[in-house]
């Protein structure tokens, strides 16, 4: 080989091929399929509109009553707040899970049996009658004097008890799903942090907690969304303004159980689809990096004159060979 080939085997090289103009296979089957879908779905839409039994014009009248309303409002309070409270109850099992302590991890353990056995509405009724096991608390030393005495019914009403009662439960399952999140990340970067100098609770904060979350997150957010659902058990305590309660006792009030479930059935499905927005956001957000090259949730966008659309976004080993500086043969120009 000359020196006079070289220029042109590597401009060869270089040239980009001819895009194939593939015809897609035809699917009759996909087609079909998607027409008896649309049909199944009007059919449907439907039966709901033209059914008077519905009652719609009262669907509308009540789903912004003020007593619907607030109901949502504590309905969205119990969620938050008994899952605020799960989460840090979580970590701190899930840790004591992975301790070397064995009464840590006897009593870690412990705690998930009991609250993961017994069903939510049974725990829920034992909050209800706190006062009733234990009309007084009081803080003290055991089997001694007492410094702090409360009466039960003025520290734990019946909010206060159907949130603790919601968070304990939850953080059992949390606990080991954050359990799981800790054990996918590889205990090789946890022992190089540690030749690094770092401490546990930094290891911890730094360096798996933000790789365990891209496991922690998809079904964290699913139990938030059954927790916004499990809230609606919480008139075993009784707790009688979240919004199930409401729509069921303004139902019985004017006889038509029917519109008010629909109401409370339209308020559920609301809330969710913004919870499921916000936990799409979340999960993009911790999967950078995992995700084959992609950035900001772009791959697969095209771009052109006329699609309105900014310039694709390409991964930097497509950037590199799209620019022409390099083969595609790195040992093109050595190879005789």
């Amino acid at each position: 080989m000359t020196a006079a080939d070289t220029p042109t085997r590597a401009a060869t090289s270089t040239a980009l091929p001819e895009p194939l103009n593939a015809r897609p296979v035809p699917r009759p089957g996909r087609w079909l399929s998607a027409a008896v879908m649309l049909v199944l779905a009007a059919m449907v839409v439907h039966a709901l509109v033209t059914n008077p039994n519905f009652r719609w014009d009262t669907v509308w009248l009540y789903l912004r009553d003020v007593n619907v309303v607030r109901g949502v409002g504590w309905t969205l309070v119990l969620t938050f707040g008994s899952m605020a409270i799960a989460v840090v109850l979580a970590v701190l099992l899930a840790i004591m899970r992975r301790s070397d302590n064995p009464v840590m991890r006897s009593v870690s353990w412990a705690y998930i049996w009991f609250f993961r056995g017994t069903p939510i509405y049974t725990q829920l009724v034992f909050w209800g009658l706190i006062s009733v096991l234990y009309p007084r608390l009081s803080l003290g030393i055991p089997f001694g004097p007492e410094f702090f005495v409360f009466d039960t019914r003025d520290v734990i009403t019946a909010f206060w008890a159907a949130l603790v009662g919601l968070a304990l439960n939850e953080a059992a399952y949390l606990a080991e799903i954050v359990r799981a999140g800790l054990g996918s990340v590889d205990p090789g970067q946890a022992q190089a942090a540690r030749a690094l100098g770092m401490t546990e609770p930094r290891i911890l904060r730094r360096i798996v907690l933000p790789q365990a979350m891209r496991v922690i997150v998809p079904p964290t957010g699913n139990e938030t969304i059954s927790m916004l659902k499990t809230t609606s058990l919480v008139v075993a305590v009784p707790f009688t303004l979240e919004i199930t309660y409401a729509t069921s006792a303004i139902g019985t009030r004017t006889f038509q159980p029917i519109p008010l479930l629909i109401v409370a059935a339209l308020w559920y499905l609301l809330i969710t689809s913004v919870l499921m927005v916000g936990q799409s956001a979340v999960e993009r957000y911790y999967g950078r990096g995992f995700d084959g090259g992609a950035t900001g949730g772009r791959r697969g966008r095209r771009s052109g004159p006329g699609s309105g659309r900014g310039p694709r976004r390409l991964s930097r080993q497509a950037a590199i060979r799209g620019a022409g500086t390099t083969t595609d043969d790195p040992f093109a120009e050595v190879t005789p």
